[in-house]
């Protein structure tokens, strides 16, 4: 039976693009760039989903993510790429002051957390950016623990990133975590590598995973209260 659920943050219980968007506009007038487009916050978007990517492959450092992913999109943009650096230091707050829950987000967390679960955020996201909206979306107060890429010094899906997880939170078997994310890459290539029971959270119903254990797949966090009931009723037939 479940007992300890992993979330993923950014995709997951939290609207990324709508606090990128922000964020980066903000950034944009901050900086004197003058406006920042709908296209070019597409643009940027697909290149920031790609060193993200290129990091879970174990290609690249954290590092060179936040500062490169700006580098090229401000190249091609004809921005000043020497400011790449500044603009990310400002966009790392920025990403904090916008929080947009998806579907009941924060209520789900809470209903489950009265429900005596225990509940754990796992991220690759930056400890600035993180720490910000987990305090200002009051996510934090709900959570157990939470666990930053940043400061494990591991990412997401390598399986230290989940040993060092499992060896704070205590012995569970591996039927009892449940993970829940939006990025096949990262949350459930994550839960396959730390052979956890894994819930894709699809709400655009994509494509794609079959290489992958997927034992779930929501296209809303709400119907993650059906996997518990489900698992608690397997647990009561000894399956």
């Amino acid at each position: 039976m479940i007992k300890v659920i992993l979330w993923d943050v950014d995709g997951t219980l939290l609207n990324f693009l709508a606090a990128e968007k922000e964020a980066i506009k903000t950034c944009f007038t901050s900086h004197g760039f003058g406006a920042c487009t709908d296209d070019m916050i597409k643009r940027y978007s697909d290149i920031n989903k790609k060193y993200w990517e290129r990091l879970e492959r174990g290609e690249i450092t954290k590092r060179e993510v936040l500062i490169e992913r700006f580098r090229e999109f401000f190249a091609e943009e004809d921005l000043p790429v020497e400011k790449a650096e500044a603009f990310n230091e400002e966009y790392q707050v920025r990403l904090g002051d916008t929080v947009v829950f998806n579907d009941d987000g924060y209520e789900v967390v809470k209903r489950l957390k009265a429900e005596g679960f225990a509940q754990y955020a796992v991220t690759n996201g930056t400890k600035t950016a993180q720490s910000r909206k987990l305090a200002i979306s009051g996510l934090g107060e709900l959570f157990d623990g939470v666990f930053i890429s940043d400061e494990v010094g591991i990412e997401k899906p390598m399986k230290g990133f989940f040993d060092y997880v499992f060896e704070k939170i205590g012995k569970y078997e591996p039927k009892d975590i449940l993970i829940i994310g939006d990025s096949l890459s990262s949350d459930m290539q994550g839960g396959n590598n730390a052979r956890i029971l894994c819930c894709w959270y699809n709400p655009e119903c994509k494509t794609g995973g079959a290489s992958l254990r997927i034992d779930y797949e929501i296209a809303d966090l709400r119907y993650v209260f059906e996997i518990l009931e489900v698992e608690h009723e397997c647990s009561d037939f000894g399956m």
